[in-house]
């Protein structure tokens, strides 16, 4: 079996593998840092005709996909398989179907390899991420981890131990987003697609109702996404540019306001973006003018680092190896797994 040692060999070289939703995704990962090739293959044009993600056709891309993604990640990294120390995959949340492919696979090639496997939770995923493109990020940190199923608050101690403030009790702001862009009539991915239009837009064209934006930590998009429907229902001359430029601002400025009220209350030393929202042009934007002005470092990844991919199923499994150890091969994939918090 090959030994996990100090950075610097390819005994410390994971292979990641993500297969929570519609990404294929594998990569190569030196030390939980160092990014030696990082693969995804999109499913977005075979479920943009249905307007959403279909869990079966995934799971079947899936199955067709990860052979010839993970060899690209090996030979993009330079490696084969003995000059893999482990293999991490993604054991949840996500489709069930789509995740037992990635678990599968990754156990299958942990066996031939004779090296460990490690199940990682897909959030702790997300938190990694940050340190992919900020190795010196500094802790404590408030992250806020915004996709299409989860709207986060997380207060980042240190690495491995977490506190939940507040997630989303409804909609999650990139369902939120997706919904609104599926009324509007803008297709999927909704998010990118309301990002450019919002470009063109007044936002303060309309005042759309910023749910809880003064109650605690937690999150609702529900009342938003309703608002938005029947304001353009009672106005339909109104610009779609405008709508969604003002939706987006509602969107941003309650996951900014509330990300500064937890960092202020916490101590926490930076803001931290995760999550496929985090691509947002405008709460990128927003998000470095708070920690600019409240004197926080403000930690917003690449775009390719903020959607699914597998460097940071290799980041987060290099750290869980280190401190839990391998884990145990008749392990499944659980699709409402919850981050380990305090």
């Amino acid at each position: 079996m090959s030994t996990v040692n100090g950075a610097g060999g390819r005994d410390t070289w994971v292979l990641g593998i993500e297969t929570s939703c519609d990404e294929t995704a594998a990569a190569v990962v030196d030390a939980g840092r160092d990014v030696r090739s990082s693969v995804v293959s999109s499913q977005v044009d075979l479920h943009a005709r249905f307007g959403g993600v279909v869990p079966e056709l995934a799971s079947r891309a899936h199955v067709d996909l990860l052979t010839p993604v993970v060899a690209e990640a090996l030979v993009t990294a330079g490696a084969d398989g003995p000059d893999i120390a482990a293999v991490a995959a993604t054991i949840g949340p996500g489709l069930v179907g789509a995740l037992l492919v990635g678990v599968s696979y990754g156990k299958a090639l942990a066996l031939v390899w004779d090296v460990p496997f490690v199940g990682v939770n897909h959030l702790e995923g997300h938190l990694y991420a940050c340190f992919l493109d900020e190795p010196n990020l500094e802790l404590p940190a408030v992250v806020l981890l915004v996709s299409g199923g989860h709207t986060m608050l997380i207060l980042m101690e240190e690495q491995g131990r977490y506190q939940m403030l507040g997630e989303t009790i409804d909609d999650a702001a990139g369902e939120a987003f997706d919904k609104v862009a599926r009324f509007l009539g803008l297709g999927y991915p909704g998010g990118p697609a309301i990002d450019r239009l919002a470009m063109d837009g007044d936002p303060e064209a309309v005042r759309f109702p910023r749910g809880l934006l003064d109650e605690a930590y937690d999150f609702s998009f529900s009342g938003l996404k309703t608002s938005v429907i029947t304001h353009v229902r009672k106005n339909p001359d109104l610009a779609v540019e405008d709508i969604a430029a003002s939706f987006q601002e509602a969107v941003v400025d309650v996951l900014v306001t509330k990300a500064r009220r937890a960092a202020q209350a916490t101590g926490a030393k930076a803001i931290c973006l995760a999550g496929g929202v985090a691509a947002n042009s405008a709460l990128r934007e927003r998000t470095l003018d708070a920690c600019i002005a409240d004197g926080l470092q403000a930690y917003v990844p690449s775009r390719a680092m903020c959607t699914d991919n597998a460097a940071m199923i290799a980041a987060a499994g290099w750290w869980r190896l280190q401190h839990d150890g391998p884990s145990a091969l008749d392990m499944g994939a659980d699709p409402q797994l919850r981050l380990p918090v305090m």
